[in-house]
C-alpha cells in the first residue's frame, strides 16, 4: 500500500465490512482500480478536479461515470438547487417543474412527444422495454450495449444470478455495425420481437448507413426501436445521438448528464406508445417528480447551451485522442494499447502482453496516471470545466504510463512495476 492512499485504505477496510463491493456502484468500487495504489474514496470536487480523502488532487476524466457535464460544484446548478430547497424537495401533488422540463425535452429531443421522469438509467431502459412490450403485445427483446441492472437485461450477461430462466430467455444480443447479423436474428424471431434496444454509439462510431439500416429493419418488421441514450444524451449532443446522427427511434432513455450529477433520468417517445403508461402499463415511483433534480436539469440545459459546451468538449476530446494516439505510436505500443471512441468520449484499451492479462496492463497504466494526478478508467469523459492545461497534464501522465507498459512488454516482471492489485471488473467479458 502506498502511503499517499493511507486514509483511503482505512476507509476501504471499514466499507468492506458493511457494504458489498464497498460501493453502491460496481464501477466505482475498488475492483475497478488498482487497490492499494489508487484512491478508494473521494472527499470533494470542483470544476474538473477531485480530491481524495488523503488530500490528493486529480484531474477527473471519469466524472462520476458520466453524469458531470458542466463540472463539479457548478454555481449555476447549485443556485438552482438552493432556490428549490427553499420551496421544497417533493410534494403531495406534481410540481410545475415537471411540466416545464417535459415541455423543454419535447422541444430538444427529436423522438420526444411525451416524457416520463424516473431516477437512473436502469429505470429508464426498463420503462422503455415495458412500454414496447405493452405496445407490441410481444416479449422478446434484441439488445446491443449495457442497459442497467434490471432482470430483463442483466439476465443476458454472466452476472445473472437471481434472474429466473424464463426472463433470461426473453432477450437476445446482437453485434454492433453488423446489419446482416441483426437481420438474421430478426428473421429467426420476427413474430416474437417487441423491441430492438441499443446504445446508438459506444466505443465504435456507427458505420455509414448502419443506424439508418437498423431503423429500416424495425419499420419493416413492425418492431419498436429504442435508443439507450443514458450516456450519449446531454454529452454527445444536447438532443442525443438521435439528433447528432439524424436517426429517430420510437422511444429513448436519457439519464446521467441531465442534471450535472443530480439523480434524474427520463423516458421519451412517441405519444401513442407513451400513453400506455395511462392504460395498463404501470409506471409509477414516489420520487419521479423530486423537484431538486428537475430544477437542476432545467438549469443544466440552459448552461449547456449558453456555454457552448459541446464544441468545447469535442475540441478537447480531439486533442486528447490525437495526442494519446501519437504517444502510443511513439512508444511503439500500437499492438498493446488502442485509442478509440468518439471525440467526447475517447478511450484507451489494452491487450495482453508478456504473460500478463489486459486487466494487468490496464492496472499498471492506471496506477501511473494516478501518480501523475489524473483520474483514469479507460473511457475519458469531458466536461465544460476541463481546460487545455488539463489535456496537457493528462497526456504527460500517459507518457509515464506508457513508459511503464513498455517496460512490461520488454520483460520487466509485473510484480516489480505494479504496486497495487490488478483491475477486476464485474463483467469478465463483454459480449459483442
Amino acid at each position: 500500500m502506498e502511503d499517499r492512499y493511507k486514509k483511503s485504505m482505512q476507509w476501504l477496510a471499514r466499507a468492506k465490512r458493511v457494504i458489498p463491493s464497498a460501493s453502491q456502484t460496481y464501477s466505482k468500487s475498488y475492483r475497478y482500480y488498482c487497490e492499494g495504489a489508487s484512491p478508494a474514496f473521494i472527499d470533494h470536487g470542483y470544476g474538473s478536479h477531485v480530491w481524495d480523502v488523503d488530500g490528493n488532487e486529480y484531474i477527473d476524466f471519469v466524472l462520476a461515470l458520466g453524469p458531470i457535464t458542466l463540472g463539479y460544484n457548478d454555481m449555476a446548478i447549485n443556485k438552482a438547487i438552493a432556490n428549490q430547497v427553499e420551496k421544497g424537495i417533493i410534494f403531495s401533488l406534481p410540481s410545475t417543474l415537471e411540466v416545464e422540463l417535459a415541455e423543454k425535452l419535447t422541444e430538444i429531443i427529436p423522438c420526444a412527444e411525451m416524457v416520463r421522469f424516473v431516477k437512473n438509467g436502469s429505470d429508464a431502459t426498463t420503462v422503455a422495454i415495458r412500454l414496447a412490450r405493452a405496445y407490441s403485445g410481444k416479449d422478446l427483446v434484441l439488445s446491443y450495449g449495457y442497459h442497467g441492472m434490471h432482470d430483463w437485461y442483466i439476465g443476458s450477461t454472466e452476472n445473472n444470478l437471481g434472474v429466473p430462466d424464463c426472463v433470461r430467455k426473453t432477450i437476445k444480443t446482437f453485434p454492433y455495425n453488423n446489419l446482416d447479423a441483426l437481420e438474421k436474428l430478426v428473421n429467426e424471431y420476427k413474430n416474437q420481437i417487441a423491441a430492438i434496444i441499443m446504445e446508438p454509439v459506444r466505443v465504435e462510431e456507427p458505420e455509414k448507413g448502419y443506424l439508418q439500416g437498423v431503423r429500416m429493419l424495425a419499420d419493416k418488421y413492425g418492431i419498436v426501436l429504442i435508443f439507450d441514450e443514458v450516456v450519449t444524451g446531454f454529452r454527445l449532443a444536447l438532443e442525443g445521438a438521435q439528433g447528432y446522427y439524424g436517426v429517430i427511434p420510437d422511444i429513448a432513455a436519457f439519464g446521467k448528464g441531465m442534471g450535472n450529477g443530480m439523480p434524474i433520468s427520463a423516458v421519451v417517445g412517441k405519444a401513442d406508445i407513451m400513453k400506455l403508461a395511462d392504460n395498463g402499463a404501470f409506471i409509477s415511483l414516489t420520487f419521479g417528480g423530486e423537484a431538486l433534480s428537475l430544477a437542476a436539469c432545467l438549469a443544466t440545459i440552459t448552461e449547456l447551451t449558453k456555454r457552448n459546451v459541446f464544441s468545447h468538449t469535442r475540441k478537447l476530446g480531439r486533442q486528447l485522442k490525437e495526442g494519446a494516439q501519437k504517444l502510443v505510436s511513439d512508444y511503439d505500443l500500437n499492438e498493446i494499447v488502442t485509442v478509440k471512441g468518439t471525440t467526447v468520449m475517447p478511450g484507451l484499451f489494452f491487450a495482453p502482453v508478456s504473460g500478463c492479462s489486459a486487466n494487468d496492463v490496464m492496472s499498471l497504466f492506471q496506477q501511473e496516471t494516478f501518480r501523475e494526478g489524473v483520474f483514469f478508467l479507460g473511457v475519458n469523459y469531458l466536461c465544460a470545466s476541463h481546460t487545455d492545461a488539463d489535456i496537457t497534464q493528462a497526456l504527460e501522465s500517459y507518457r509515464s504510463a506508457l513508459d511503464a507498459v513498455r517496460k512490461l512488454r520488454d520483460g520487466t516482471p509485473l510484480e516489480k512495476l505494479l504496486k497495487g492489485k490488478s483491475f477486476r471488473p464485474i463483467f469478465a467479458r463483454n459480449k459483442h
